[in-house]
């Protein structure tokens, strides 16, 4: 039997934020397609090249290479308003978006009213809110389960305005016996009726660009030989079933992930690209056994610019978490480790690396889910800095010792290769360890 060529899935080790745009932006000259898997335009992939900054939200990261096809998959929720947004940053002709740019017809549409949903859910949670973005994935996801959503396919139907009306008639009462008004609200400083004209005309937009079924184009473009990357979005530790629930986002943020959001078979998985921070964030609630409150977070945050790209908030920031990323390789079946953010450790003196959790007097070298974070004390490992900037080393080997020591702990522990690490956000500072064999193998039958 014929082997058929597989898809390598890029992914979050981490509670998101970990440089996963940029790396897919590097990897692309090396596949076809790219193409999103799940999430919305929660997500917030944040490109540097050429002195220009880039925010995607909803499209792939792969937008920008010339001759990529980036594919917005089945599993995503998208918001016509903000995806028109997001289009109209990028510059790009009408040309050259019907060549690089498709949307699969079953990805299903965020109304203007999820995003009210949205707001009147999180308000009524008081204290023990979830650090919801509030562009209304969550309400977007539970009428796909409940068989009430609408997908980009609706779009095209006849019967889509009065779809679309009672749809948005029921939000409106489920957030109105909440207390909340739709008049009230604003949605990126629009009203509610002005933000659904915009919407409207944004679905529009939308429906102008090439639609297809995600499943049937992407095993036909791998049965045709060509390479294909599945972007994922957030991180593994916000997984609707494996991360820190309830305080997870809305979809399946794992491996696994990309065959229900593509229309992928298991067998046809190849790869997986694990990405993870030198250290740990997390924007919201939830969670983390590892944060710091005091100089070394701030640091952290200040030089690392630790705020949300899609909400602004300052990222909680913390020292790396091994047991944590352990769990996220296991899970994935991660076998390329990627490190980003090494630089902002720079200028550290001594760094600390969690090993386990001490709970009273036992220990666990994973991490357990189901006892009360307040009650997990880390167990820590303190390593040298490297305390020397990387902006002029060119080689992998030629980092300083100190930090491919730390580099060497974090491989001892998960069992995993650490093949490329970023030392800074643009796209040149990227390196590549010697005998890897990543680029080599992936420049081959690109097409």
């Amino acid at each position: 039997m014929k082997e058929t060529n597989k898809a390598d899935v890029l992914l979050g080790l981490q509670w998101g934020d970990e440089g996963k745009g940029k790396i897919v932006d590097v990897l692309t000259p090396h596949y076809k397609v790219v193409a999103r898997f799940q999430g919305g335009p929660n997500a917030g992939h944040t490109l540097f090249f050429e002195n220009k900054k880039y925010i995607l939200h909803t499209i792939p990261s792969g937008i920008f290479h010339k001759g990529c096809v980036n594919v917005v998959g089945n599993g995503v929720v998208i918001d016509p308003y903000i995806f028109s947004q997001e289009i109209g940053q990028l510059g790009f002709s009408t040309e050259e978006l019907q060549e690089s740019l498709y949307v699969c017809s079953k990805a299903h549409l965020i109304l203007p009213s999820h995003r009210l949903l949205d707001a009147a859910y999180e308000y009524n949670k008081g204290n023990s809110k979830i650090g919801s973005t509030l562009k209304g994935i969550g309400p977007a996801y539970t009428d796909k389960v409940a068989r009430t959503g609408m997908r980009l396919a609706d779009a095209f139907a006849s019967d889509f305005q009065a779809k679309y009306d009672h749809l948005k008639n029921e939000h409106i009462r489920l957030a109105g016996s909440l207390g909340f008004d739709a008049t009230e609200l604003k949605l990126d400083g629009l009203d509610f009726e002005a933000y659904e004209k915009a919407w409207l005309l944004g679905l529009e937009h939308l429906k102008s660009l090439p639609v297809v079924q995600s499943e049937l184009f992407i095993n036909e473009t791998l049965d045709k030989g060509a390479r294909v990357l599945a972007e994922g979005a957030q991180g593994t530790l916000l997984d609707i079933d494996f991360g820190s629930y309830p305080y997870v986002t809305s979809s399946s943020t794992i491996a696994a992930g990309a065959c229900t959001g593509l229309g992928l078979a298991p067998s046809r998985i190849g790869d997986v690209f694990g990405i993870f921070k030198a250290y740990c964030t997390r924007v919201g609630s939830g969670p983390f056994p590892t944060e710091l409150h005091d100089e070394n977070g701030d640091h952290l945050r200040e030089v690392g610019q630790e705020f949300g790209s899609t909400t602004g908030r300052p990222r909680r920031c913390g020292w790396l978490d091994l047991p944590a990323l352990k769990y996220a390789v296991m899970i994935n079946g991660v076998n390329h480790l990627i490190m980003t953010k090494a630089d902002v450790l720079n200028q550290m003196k001594t760094l600390k690396v969690c090993v386990a959790y001490r709970v009273g007097d036992k220990e666990y070298d994973i991490l357990p889910f189901s006892i009360n974070p307040g009650q997990l004390v880390p167990v820590y490992d303190t390593l040298p800095g490297w305390e020397k900037d990387l902006d002029k080393i060119e080689t992998f080997e030629e980092l300083p010792p100190a930090l491919l020591d730390y580099i060497r702990k974090v491989e001892e522990f998960v069992n995993v290769p650490v093949d490329i690490i970023s030392t800074g956000p643009d796209r040149k500072q990227i390196l590549v360890r010697k005998g890897s064999g990543i680029l080599k193998r992936l420049s081959v039958n690109k097409d």
